[in-house]
Parts: C-alpha cells; structure tokens; sequence
C-alpha cells in the first residue's frame, strides 16, 4: 500500500438487511445516499487514524474496487473515511470517532 491508501473488505451483512418491521430489505433496492461499514485489511505508511482489523465508516461511491486472489477489496484514502470502530480505545470511551 502507498500513501494515505486504506484496503477494506466490505462486512457481510452489507448485503441485505432487516427493517424495524421485520422486512427484508435486498441489497439492489436503492435507498439514496447509505455509507457503508468495511474492515481494514492493509493500511499505507502515512495512514495515522486507522489500523488493520478496524471497521471503518466510508461512502460506497467515493470508491475503487480490486480484486486480489479472486477476493473483491476496495481502495480508498484516509480522507475518505467518515468513521473508524475500534476496539483500541482508553476506559469509558465508546470506541468511534467521527
């Protein structure tokens, strides 16, 4: 990885999704403008927020997809991030940052 690059792998349940209803929602409906959650696999040398096995918050059309050993991967800059989930966080922190 160069520069501020992060590596993600979308999470599983991007797929489809449960309503508060209990409806099931397929993944192809459109729903407008959704960020996505991701894990980071491989992180650049200037990357400072972000560290391998995070969940990161990001927009699913700011991206560009890669496929590596026939597992699909999706690049994108630090900058482009609007959340990490980390479990790395000092007692009484919640654990995300926006």
């Amino acid at each position: 990885m160069l520069h501020d690059r992060v590596l993600v792998q979308l999470d599983e349940e991007s797929g489809e999704r449960r309503s508060g209803g209990g409806i099931v929602i397929p993944a192809t409906a459109s729903v407008g403008k959704r960020l996505s959650w991701a894990k980071v696999v491989a992180v650049g040398p200037h990357v400072r927020q972000v560290e391998l096995g995070d969940r990161v918050l990001f927009d699913p059309e700011d991206r560009a997809e890669v496929e590596l050993q026939t597992t699909g991967y999706i690049l994108l800059r630090e900058r482009d991030l609007h959340a990490v989930a980390a479990q790395r966080v000092e007692g009484g922190s919640t654990g995300l940052y926006l």
